[in-house]
């Protein structure tokens, strides 16, 4: 059988592989081509590299080395600084411990009459410094006869000593509860509502009784920025607070002190962030009574700085560098910080990158020039050079062509007999040969076609002989349902007095579950569910015996026992199953309200009574399963039924139901069930306790069949 090519659409393998090849070859010519290029300009290039390498090298080792020294220096002048600055106030804070101490030993002690005179607003010294200022807040309760007027002025010796011992002070003071204020240097810039108490340095210190340092806020005396360092202590004139006040101005006087030159950049942060000291900072319009405005660090648009800031409140200490592209500076910048422990503030100082390292940059900004002028000078020649081998280039493309549309016509031509072979074997053509002889891979994979194709023909009819099998079985397996189906009740019988419902959910096809009502002599009803061992076809027609069995022996009997043992007979007689039947079966008086049980090895029903419901089991009455042994002795047992109670029969299909997690139902969650739901209908009961069991199950299969039989007494 000759094949025929037919007329492709589109692109072909042979077309591929040609471009393929194409590709390949101008790649390599590529690649030769840059190889070609490389080694002529490697000469130049070699010079080019030797004389930028000398340059960089020199500029970079100069620009490390700038850095690295001005990273040692920034660090060094921020962990210096820090230090210098918690000492500064260290010092104040235990200048007012003294204070504190002087304070608490003059309550103790007699009033001292102070060598520096004292003076009010309106009445001033002839020099500031030679007295100090008393002064009664608006409402005071105080008056200079008072005995707390009297013991507070033995303070003005020591506010004046502290003031000439610590130049960084403004300001030295003490204030009370009572609204007195004795401050040394005298002022006469407090203005009339000036109230000492409400003052943050005054309020904060009362809540700590502890040395507390305040935020920048403008003082009452002048347009400075201040902290100011309060402790407050307990008298008996109820409270004191001592404080001495320190500008910013100060502070900014001592980092400047300590700058390597006019373009660093000092800042204070507190514990939150805010900027409470920088040279820039100062009153502006902020008057004394009103909330000195700060600046935050994490509102900064810069998210590097947000990140040095989150540092610096940490407590860390370090340098970092980043670059700032804004209208007032673009460039990389140094920040160094430190932290001020005692005060949980943090020091930081930035230098502009730019500054650091421009000597490097005016000595690499020479080098560029002079390497520009010999690069010029070899990209004239490497130019030329590039054009000759362009020409080499297409030359040897047109023979790699050529050679490839050969190539591709030798390789492409099994390929093709092979994709005529697989549309023939699509189309049904099983009886197609290919014959391909080139002694390489496509000979053996025509061989391995020709093979496939054949067991493929076998494969086809084992698939059409064993698709009709299941076929049949499947229609045996409805049958079988449908006997089985008609062995249980069509519906449930209608008794006075009692509200039934009954299920059956097989866990296969068919199931070996039963359940049936049988009417019994006298008004009277047998109610039965029985679970038969084993699963399948086999459990289906042995359940099928049983149930026949149980119907008549209950139909003509009264009594469960004797149900029950004429049964197990029949059932063992035909012992050739090997089967056994596991049954529950009671006898129903609903005029007597009596209800008369026995349980042949089967899952105990549970009883439902009382409000509120009480569930146990009816263990009474059990023997061995039916079918085990050729004679039972079976006990009945006897319940006194009451109005509302609810019998719940089951097999174990639904108390061994397990989930995902190999986690039983169990009884627990069954009576658990009974006693939420116990009033429902016995219907709504039953297909509630059917979902119940299911959505415990989840995503695994029902493992056994599910047979329910409720009963509830009106």
């Amino acid at each position: 059988m000759t094949p025929e090519i037919p007329r492709l659409k589109g692109m072909s393998v042979r077309e591929k592989i040609l471009i393929l090849f194409l590709a390949l070859s101008l790649i390599s010519l590529l690649i030769t081509g840059m190889l070609a290029f490389v080694t002529i300009s490697r000469i130049g290039n070699y010079a080019e590299k030797s004389l930028s390498e000398l340059g960089n090298d020199a500029v970079n080792d100069s620009t490390v080395a700038l850095k690295n020294e001005a990273e040692i220096n920034l660090k060094r002048l921020a962990n210096d600084q820090a230090q210098i600055t918690q000492l500064s106030f260290d010092d104040t804070a235990a200048e007012i411990d003294i204070l504190a101490a002087q304070a608490i030993s003059l309550t103790n002690n007699p009033p001292l009459i102070p060598s520096i005179p004292s003076f009010t607003r309106n009445n001033s010294p002839p020099n500031p410094l030679s007295g100090t200022l008393v002064l009664l807040a608006p409402g005071s309760t105080a008056t200079p006869q008072s005995d707390e007027y009297r013991t507070l002025a033995g303070m003005d010796d020591l506010l004046k000593a502290m003031k000439i011992a610590d130049t960084d002070l403004k300001a030295t003071y003490i204030a009370t509860d009572s609204g007195i204020l004795r401050m040394y240097p005298w002022t006469n810039k407090h203005e009339a509502i000036y109230d000492p108490r409400t003052r943050s340095w005054f309020v904060n210190a009362k809540k700590t009784y502890g040395t507390v340092w305040s935020g920048p806020y403008v003082g009452a005396t002048d347009s400075s920025v201040m902290f100011t360092c309060s402790r407050a202590i307990s008298t008996k004139y109820r409270t004191w607070v001592v404080a001495s006040d320190v500008t910013v101005d100060t502070i900014n006087a001592n980092f400047d002190r300590l700058m390597l030159d006019s373009s660093g950049y000092a800042v204070l942060v507190d514990s939150e962030g805010n900027v409470i000291s920088s040279p820039n900072l100062s009153a502006g319009d902020t008057k004394w009574n009103e909330a000195f405005p700060t600046k935050n660090i994490f509102n900064n648009s810069n998210p590097e700085m947000v990140k040095i800031g989150r540092k610096m409140v940490a407590g860390e200490s370090g340098i970092d560098h980043f670059r700032i592209d804004d209208e007032v500076y673009k460039g990389d910048i140094y920040i160094a910080y430190a932290p001020i422990k005692s005060l949980n503030w943090s020091f930081a100082i930035s230098v502009p990158a730019s500054h650091i390292i421009e000597p490097a940059v005016k000595t690499g900004n020479k080098i560029d020039i002079q390497t520009r002028e010999i690069i010029e000078n070899i990209d004239a020649q490497t130019t030329l050079m590039l054009q000759i081998l362009a020409g080499l280039f297409f030359i040897l493309l047109i023979v790699v062509i050529l050679l490839s549309v050969k190539l591709a016509k030798i390789i492409t031509r099994p390929v093709e007999l092979l994709r005529q072979g697989t549309v023939a074997l699509g189309k049904g053509d099983l009886d197609y040969h290919l014959t391909i002889e080139t002694g390489d891979e496509f000979e053996e994979l025509a061989q391995s076609f020709n093979t496939m194709a054949a067991d493929l023909k076998k494969n086809i009819e084992v698939l059409r002989l064993t698709t009709a099998e299941k076929e049949r079985y499947a229609k045996e397996m409805e049958i079988a349902k449908e006997i089985q189906d008609n062995f249980l009740p069509e519906y449930t019988p209608t008794i006075p007095g009692i509200e039934l419902a009954a299920t059956t959910l097989p866990a296969m096809e068919i199931g070996g579950d039963l359940y049936d009502f049988i009417p019994v002599q006298k008004d009277l009803w047998g109610l039965a569910i029985a679970d038969v061992s084993g699963k399948g076809v086999s459990a289906a027609l042995f359940m099928a015996l049983c149930s026949t069995v149980i119907r008549v022996s209950g139909s003509a009997e009264a009594d469960p026992s004797v149900v029950l043992e004429r049964a197990n007979q029949l059932i063992y007689a035909d012992g050739r199953s090997s089967m056994f039947i596991t049954l529950f079966y009671g006898v129903l008086d609903p005029a007597n309200r009596k209800f008369t049980y026995v349980n042949a090895g089967h899952n105990p029903p549970m009883l439902v009574r009382s409000t509120p419901p009480e569930v146990r089991t009816l263990e009474e009455g059990r023997c061995i399963a039916l079918g085990v042994v050729p004679e039972v002795t079976i006990t009945c047992s006897e319940l006194a039924l009451e109005c509302g109670d609810l019998i719940v029969m089951y097999t174990d299909g639904v108390t061994e139901a397990f989930n995902p997690q190999d986690e039983e139902f169990g009884e627990e969650r069954l009576m658990k069930y009974l006693k939420n739901h116990h009033n429902d209908p016995v219907r709504e009961i039953m297909n509630g306790l059917v979902d119940e069991v299911r959505s415990f199950c989840g995503s695994r299969a029902q493992s056994d069949d599910i047979t329910l039989v409720i009963v509830r007494v009106k």
